[in-house]
């Protein structure tokens, strides 16, 4: 442990001298933007799968947008929850498959833990 802690602060003065990029963690999940229609916030972001094939929305509800269609086993991180008309929704932002990056909503009952 202390082996890899010395290597990486030696690659890194390494870089900064040479005028290489700089270094940066990466962020946490306090720098996603939560939406405003959420209604309860996670401490920390859910990892799920979806069950199969959903669309990731711009609201949550079916009145909104499609931002596309996320198949079985789509990889999706969640970080709170709405609950329109008492429906169970999901924002977070897609982690594989053909939208991943994308953030939007999905119905969350589409979503495994």
């Amino acid at each position: 442990m202390r082996i890899a802690s010395r290597a990486v602060a030696v690659a890194s003065a390494a870089l900064l001298a040479a005028g290489g990029a700089t270094l940066t963690a990466a962020p946490s999940a306090a720098a996603v933007s939560i939406p405003s229609k959420c209604q309860y916030q996670w401490y920390n972001p859910h990892k799920a799968k979806t069950t199969t094939s959903v669309h990731l929305r711009t609201g949550p509800s079916t009145g909104y947008t499609s931002l596309g269609i996320l198949s079985k086993g789509t990889k999706f991180t969640h970080y709170c929850v709405a609950y329109p008309n008492g429906s169970n929704w999901a924002w977070g932002k897609v982690t594989s498959g053909a939208n991943a990056g994308k953030t939007g909503w999905v119905y969350y009952n589409y979503l495994t833990h």
